[in-house]
């Protein structure tokens, strides 16, 4: 007896096709990466996202640290957990959370019920949450996705980047310390391996000194952990500094408020100079 065959069914999806569709709305994927840890990286990732978010951007931040999640604290994300949502008849989706002026939120943070809870995921497991965060979280129309990478640039930020088919842009944060050695070195290491595995010259968008310096009440700086990090490790990349955002106390009190520094404060050194790296990122990004 012969089978008759019915159609020959379509190849399975390729790896990341299904990110790559979920994120057709989205226009600018960048990464905020740090060569260790301590450096600010998350307040960075979340001011900027509220200050491009000011200046009428549609924005999304996918926190990736999993070990030290902030962004629901930092972006005022009042909800609790992520939802799901039916997004159409029997299609289930996840929804992210709203925090500072509509900012888009997804963070392991809101996906645990007690916040004391310990992550303590090896790789493996890190790697499966990433996947079905891009491809089932109901991103929607975006001009910037900001990515808060895990601190350093050992295995698990490699492996939570690579998960990316697109990313257009990478920001690297450090502070005025002199940089040693081999942290510039696995920087530089860490984008050419991205560069290699993804396939493409995915742009270094510049690099951000946090913790510049302090000005005192009467505007003198004070340049307390030292000088020329920013500038080392940008020469370091080939690429530009972007800016240098100075201490200031009161960016404690914002974080924990889950409140904008740039409201708050408008006439601080931190945040004027928060709003002019914003805009040089709106710049290198279209000439990127």
């Amino acid at each position: 007896m012969r089978i008759q065959q019915g159609p020959t069914p379509p190849p399975p999806p390729q790896p990341g096709q299904r990110v790559m569709e979920n994120l057709q709305g989205v226009k600018n994927i960048i990464a905020v990466l740090s060569g260790k840890g301590g450096v600010g990286k998350s307040f960075v990732t979340a001011s900027l996202a509220m200050a491009l978010r000011k200046i009428g951007r549609r924005i999304g931040v996918l926190d990736m640290d999993f070990h030290g999640p902030s962004m629901p604290t930092m972006l005022g994300v009042g909800q609790e957990l992520l939802e799901v949502v039916e997004a159409k008849p029997g299609v289930a989706r996840i929804a992210p959370a709203e925090g500072y002026m509509g900012i888009k939120v997804v963070s392991i943070d809101l996906m645990l019920s007690d916040k004391t809870t310990p992550v303590v995921w090896r790789g493996a497991i890190k790697v499966r949450v990433l996947q079905q965060l891009l491809e089932d979280v109901e991103w929607g129309e975006l001009d910037y996705m900001l990515v808060d990478m895990p601190p350093g640039t050992g295995d698990d930020a490699l492996n939570l980047v690579q998960m990316f088919p697109i990313i257009d842009g990478i920001i690297f944060v450090t502070i005025p310390s002199e940089i040693s050695s081999h942290v510039v070195a696995k920087s530089i290491r860490f984008v050419e391996i991205i560069r290699k595995s993804l396939g493409k010259d995915i742009p270094i968008l510049g690099v951000i000194e946090n913790m510049s310096y302090f000005v005192c009440e009467h505007g003198k700086e004070y340049h307390i952990f030292g000088r020329s990090g920013g500038e080392k490790l940008s020469r370091a990349l080939g690429t530009r500094l972007l800016g240098r955002i100075p201490l200031d106390p009161r960016i404690s009190e914002s974080n924990d408020k889950g409140a904008s520094l740039i409201d708050l404060y408008p006439e601080s050194p931190a945040s004027k100079e928060i709003v002019r790296i914003a805009m040089e990122i709106e710049d290198a990004v279209n000439k990127a």
